[in-house]
């Protein structure tokens, strides 16, 4: 064994270690949602603003900060206050815009103003998505819980199993420009275990397993769009990592980029749709 494989399957075991450990922390507001879980995505997503800020604002002031973090907790409070009404949802999507608009006005001033809008949309979209996937009827039983565990298993195996295969495997890379450590054995690896893991979860909550890897597909495509985009803006900004608060994957940033498009994507896709999910334990 070279000296090269030692070294990748350690860094594996600490990326795993980091995953199994964010999934613990997660576990009690997920299990809860509503409420629970609203508050510990605003703590969670306090932090990842403060990467982004930190990241793409190099002169950044106080309100660079205040802004979205004011949005954030305005957009949470909105979308969970009531019984989840349609107009809760309109008025706390309403209330990201409105933010996104107000951190582009107060970057305007140095320059760069598009970064902040976007950072704003970045991540409060997903936080949105994140609650009302869940839903705030609590316990593993609920329809919300099996949806979003479904998703997480899916991207965590998908991005696990790219990780491992792309590093024992080799060979061509996918967009040596954009992240030159990802490869196309990688990428497919993602696809494959991500549907045998979306099959097992299937198998689980109580529905076909064969249509638990065909939704998995289109999962692990965005988790994979999602990745690249963050290696993107982080090629563009000239930062390796968003953070360094996780062992082995940098800032929570940097951990949950692969999950931030894919829960956007599945939100929106369920609300027009919502009958590509099985009825099961709904």
């Amino acid at each position: 064994m070279s000296d090269v494989e030692p070294s990748k399957l350690k860094k594996f075991g600490v990326r795993a270690a980091s995953g199994l450990g964010m999934v613990a922390i997660c576990g009690v507001p997920l299990y809860f949602g509503g409420w629970v879980l609203a508050v510990f995505i605003a703590v969670v997503c306090t932090r990842v603003i403060y990467e982004w800020v930190r990241m793409s604002d190099p002169g950044q002031t106080k309100l660079a900060l205040i802004i979205p973090v004011a949005g954030l907790s305005l957009a949470l409070g909105l979308a969970q206050f009531g019984i989840w009404g349609v107009d809760n949802w309109k008025w706390a999507l309403a209330s990201v815009g409105f933010t996104g608009a107000l951190a582009t006005l107060e970057r305007a001033r140095r320059g760069g103003g598009l970064w902040a809008g976007f950072g704003v949309l970045y991540v409060l979209l997903p936080s949105l998505a994140v609650l009302w996937l869940r839903g705030d009827i609590a316990g593993v039983q609920a329809a919300g819980f099996a949806k979003f565990i479904f998703l997480v298993v899916v991207v965590i195996a998908a991005d696990s199993f790219a990780y491992l295969g792309g590093s024992t495997l080799k060979g061509p890379k996918l967009i040596p420009k954009v992240s030159p450590n990802k490869t196309w054995s990688g990428l497919i690896s993602g696809f494959v275990f991500g549907a045998l893991f979306g099959a097992l979860a299937a198998w689980i909550i109580g529905f076909s397993p064969a249509y638990g890897a065909l939704l998995a597909i289109p999962i692990v495509a965005f988790a994979v769009l999602g990745d690249l985009l963050e290696s993107i803006i982080k090629r563009r900004l000239k930062v390796k990592d968003a953070g360094g608060l996780i062992p082995g994957h940098g800032g929570i940033l940097d951990r949950m980029d692969s999950l931030m498009l894919a829960v956007v994507v599945a939100a929106a896709v369920l609300l027009i749709w919502p009958r590509i999910w099985p009825m099961v334990g709904a």
